[in-house]
């Protein structure tokens, strides 16, 4: 999961970024909303936690203006401002939600994951593929109820792949969503972390879970 955080608090964007990347979410930052918006038009993110009061372009206008683009990343919108009139025009704008400062960490990490959820059109939290279990809260992976275990990355990357299911999920898309903006494209850690992935997740099944789509990317199997 990838996400970017547009806040022009940097201790504040900080420390969220920090407590996100201990969920082995990936987080990209924009300290004013020029930034913010040039960035969510750059890269589909998972998510985008939007601040209103924002140097050279207040949140609301950049909200209006990603969603004018048909820019479809959920939106959280958090802030001070806690009217009744600013919390429905944010939501009028296209914010998926709405968290007023301050707020717990926990909140935050719980209300990202559910907004994501209905992005992909899912109630529940869990990824249900033939056999294949996924479960992004508790980072669990398991194939006819018996668990596999993966690294950080590892099920990043699945969980990527499973949220599409069953589209076909290209390296450049993985990248994109679980790798941070640091990261060298050209370089061979996403081929690694595949081939160990499939690796897993073949053993763990006894048979080919996660198969390759040549020139087209990856998908799992039902």
């Amino acid at each position: 999961m990838r996400v970017l955080v547009v806040e022009d608090n940097r201790e504040l964007a900080l420390s969220v970024k920090k407590g996100l990347e201990q969920e082995n979410i990936s987080v990209d930052l924009a300290y004013d909303g020029e930034l913010g918006e040039e960035k969510a038009f750059v890269t589909p993110y998972d998510g985008i936690l939007l601040d209103l009061n924002l140097p050279k372009k207040d949140g609301l206008a950049v909200l209006q203006s990603l969603r004018d683009s048909a820019v479809e990343s959920p939106v959280i919108i958090i802030t001070a401002r806690d009217e009744i009139e600013e919390r429905a025009k944010g939501l009028d704008f296209g914010a998926d939600d709405y968290l007023v400062k301050p707020f717990e960490l926990l909140e935050l990490k719980a209300r990202l994951r559910a907004v994501i959820r209905r992005y992909h059109g899912r109630a529940l939290p869990q990824i249900a593929i033939g056999e294949l279990m996924v479960d992004p809260v508790c980072r669990k992976v398991s194939y006819q109820k018996k668990e596999i275990l993966l690294k950080p990355k590892e099920f990043d990357i699945l969980l990527c792949i499973a949220q599409r299911h069953p589209a076909v999920v290209s390296s450049e898309e993985i990248s994109e969503h679980v790798y941070d903006e640091d990261f060298d494209p050209f370089s061979s850690v996403l081929r690694v972390h595949l081939a160990r992935l499939k690796k897993k997740l073949a053993e763990g099944a006894e048979k080919e879970v996660l198969k390759t789509i040549r020139a087209k990317g990856y998908q799992l199997c039902d």
